[in-house]
């Protein structure tokens, strides 16, 4: 089947200037949709030109001049600073000394040091107030008489001067302009400009149909430092650490009947980063917070709609409180939803929020350098390279889950020198909407398997862990995340109370995987002897658990795993190492690993008793074991890392495990996928490799055979 050139469903990022460019790539790239971009203007050409229009829109900065009159609206955080010892007599620790000081200005007001805390941490112990002194001159708190090599921190509030996003633009693509200060919508005064302004907005830009909210108030945490060796000092892009204020405490406070401190944030110098499980301090302001942007946001995306516009919300930057999936996520009333992109398990998140539409920002963005500074459209960069990479991640969960609209942003001038890449995108944007309109026909085939990932976040955060793939690659279960995206199985995400509430009624595998006392594992709520029993009581009657590194992993009982009696396998944290061991001794399923398909190892691991199955070992240690429970039985994979063929790995593995061996709509070519739109009689087969394929699909017609170039999409009518 032959992709026609199609047009719809693409937004282009216009650029006053480059009218004609403009225009004849809304051609090429078949697009119905011309916005701006971050530095850039539309101009009444392209107003004018017969195109949708999306105006982005960042609320809460932009806004210099009132800033700076009202300095006690700008956004804030808790810092703390590193821990210093003290010697023989009095310890000054000067605030500002790790910390940019181009983003962050010490808060020092009556009713923001009354949360400012002293520590000692060696003894962890909280200073009394008469302990220390605040020298506001010399930047400086000291510790009158401190406990001789003890170390101490200081934890205070700091406004945030520099808005993050515009921090990063001036750093990594050398913008000159003035220094953007994000406001915070928290107290009536900045409410009502803020209100006022996009009235304003609203008024005189006629042209928008789209109002295209840089999400709505509040970045996710980015701490710069002082010191260029370690710059970023702390990113999480699940934190709510800068949607703090002395106003937001206190309205915390009234509403919940209990006062927050300093140490719920700092959290002995870790923060309370998304990847460890939440305390419920921590879940209580997450639903303030959420409370709080979605009801000041509904009135905002009134106000939009008062004006006959659409609101779309950006999730990426300013999210914090925007939870897709979170219970007030309906209230805002948005027309759409737009997610930058990197990764497959990105789309399937999209995808899957309650919303009319779901668009896709494309990758690499118009900028001369990418990530980390890297060169993208300028000498040395190969944009083309990169929009395969990304495309190939992203375009197998197409083929799972239906997303309206896909774009890009940045500056378009740039395109002048890079004809490859603009045919490319010509290609992606024909290739997404034919997917689509299979979507648009029905659903997609899915194998009769239903997978219930479980960790601490559970639904309320599926598919993401906290961030791009870039910024969480160490953790496994982003990995997973990434296989399942585009497998043909059912996915669903279930927290710890989720199971013990019934949650895994219908579903065929459970699947817990990360470091132990992550919020993926599940660290203390393995503690719970509901949970064991719930979990152990579902696998005996029939049901089957994947553990994957660590899995249910917490000290303090017999075991480290806690589920280790059903996985066949646990790991010795040094309490077992004058025990005998079970030998090793592989007996493999054959098929079940592809050919190029890796292992990953892991140290210290032992059989829990003579009836674990061990199908792969590395080393001498279990790569994958099996072990029977009752009618059900335990799977355990030391690690895993994605690539198309550990995917198909992970497939035979689930499918082997459930005892599901239908090789009917799969690929006999580990490094190919394909999926089969019933409705639409449409087979599409897609090559994860650069180099051709030669692939088999087993239909119900009989088994097809086609030829694939490298990254190759083909679409059969059967």
């Amino acid at each position: 089947m032959t992709i026609d050139h199609t047009t719809g469903g693409f937004t282009l990022p216009g650029e006053s200037g480059c009218e004609d460019l403009t225009l004849e790539l809304a051609k090429t790239w078949g697009a119905d949709v011309i916005r701006d971009s971050d530095g850039t203007q539309l101009s009444d050409e392209i107003l004018n030109a017969g195109y949708d229009i999306y105006s982005t829109i960042c609320l809460i900065r932009d806004h210099n001049a009132w800033a700076k009159e009202h300095p006690h609206c700008l956004q804030q955080t808790f810092l703390s600073t590193r821990p210093r010892p003290a010697g023989q007599g009095p310890l000054t620790v000067r605030l500002m000394e790790d910390f940019f000081d181009q983003q962050f200005r010490v808060n020092d007001g009556p009713a923001a040091m009354a949360y400012w805390q002293v520590w000692d941490r060696t003894a962890e112990t909280l200073l009394p107030a008469g302990a220390w002194h605040w020298d506001a001159a010399a930047g400086t708190v000291t510790v009158e008489d401190p406990a001789p090599y003890h170390l101490y921190t200081v934890s205070f509030l700091a406004y945030r001067i520099w808005e993050e996003i515009n921090m990063y633009n001036h750093v990594t693509n050398s913008w000159t302009s003035e220094h953007l200060m994000p406001v915070d919508p928290r107290t009536p005064e900045a409410r009502e400009f803020l209100t006022g302004w996009l009235k304003n907005w609203c008024e005189t830009h006629p042209h928008t149909n789209v109002v295209r909210f840089t999400s709505m108030f509040y970045n996710f945490v980015w701490m710069w430092g002082s010191d260029k060796r370690n710059q970023q000092l702390f990113t999480d892009w699940g934190s709510y650490d800068f949607t703090v204020s002395e106003q937001a405490l206190a309205d915390f406070a009234a509403a919940y009947g209990y006062a927050l401190t300093a140490e719920d944030f700092i959290n002995k110098g870790s923060f309370q980063v998304t990847h460890i499980p939440p305390t419920a301090h921590k879940r209580d302001y997450m639903d303030f917070t959420q409370r709080f942007v979605a009801e000041y946001g509904k009135t905002l995306v009134d106000l939009v709609h008062s004006y006959g516009k659409k609101a779309y919300v950006f999730y990426d930057d300013s999210w914090v409180g925007v939870e897709p999936y979170g219970p007030y996520f309906a209230r805002f009333g948005f027309d759409g939803i737009i997610k930058c992109v990197f990764s497959g398990y990105e789309a399937r998140m999209c995808a899957g929020v309650g919303a009319k539409v779901h668009e896709l920002r494309l990758h690499p963005y118009l900028f001369p350098v990418g990530l980390g500074g890297a060169p993208t459209f300028m000498e040395g960069g190969d944009p083309t390279r990169d929009a395969k990479e990304y495309w190939n991640h992203v375009r197998r969960a197409l083929l799972r889950a239906k997303i309206d609209r896909i774009g890009l942003g940045g500056y378009l001038h740039l395109l002048k020198d890079f004809p490859d890449f603009v045919q490319y995108i010509a290609e992606i944007a024909d290739e997404f909407r034919a997917i689509r309109s299979l979507h648009e026909q029905g659903g997609v085939y899915t194998l009769p398997l239903t997978v219930a990932v479980l960790h601490s976040w559970g639904g309320l955060r599926p598919w993401t862990l906290s961030g791009h793939f870039h910024e969480t690659y160490m953790h496994t279960l982003i990995h997973i995340n990434e296989a399942l995206a585009g497998l043909p199985v059912n996915v669903r995400f279930v927290n710890f109370e989720d199971v013990k509430n019934g949650a895994l009624e219908g579903v065929d595998v459970v699947i817990n995987a990360g470091r132990a006392g992550t919020a993926w594992s599940g660290g203390d709520a393995w503690n719970d002897p509901a949970l064991v029993e719930c979990l152990n009581g579902w696998v005996f009657r029939g049901g089957v658990l994947l553990g994957v590194e660590e899995p249910s992993a917490v000290p303090g009982h017999g075991d480290f795993f806690r589920m280790a009696r059903v996985l066949g396998v646990d790991e010795d944290t040094g309490a077992r190492v004058c025990h005998g061991r079970w030998p090793v001794q592989p007996d493999p399923v054959e098929g079940l690993i592809p050919e190029g398909a890796t292992l990953k190892p892991h140290d210290h691991l032992y059989l829990t008793d003579g009836d674990t199955r061990v199908l792969a070992a590395v080393d001498g240690t279990p790569a994958i074991a099996t072990h029977a429970f009752g009618r059900g039985r335990g799977v355990y994979l030391a690690g895993f890392e994605y690539s198309p063929r550990n995917a198909r790995m992970l497939l035979n593995l689930l499918l082997w495990a459930t005892g599901k061996q239908d090789s009917l709509w799969l690929t006999d070519d580990p490094a190919a996928e394909c999926a089969w739109y019933p409705d639409a009689r449409r087979l599409v087969i897609i090559n994860n490799d650069p180099e051709p394929r030669t692939v088999t699909v087993t239909t119900d017609c009989g088994p097809l055979t086609v030829a694939l170039a490298g990254f190759e999409t083909r679409f059969e009518e059967l």
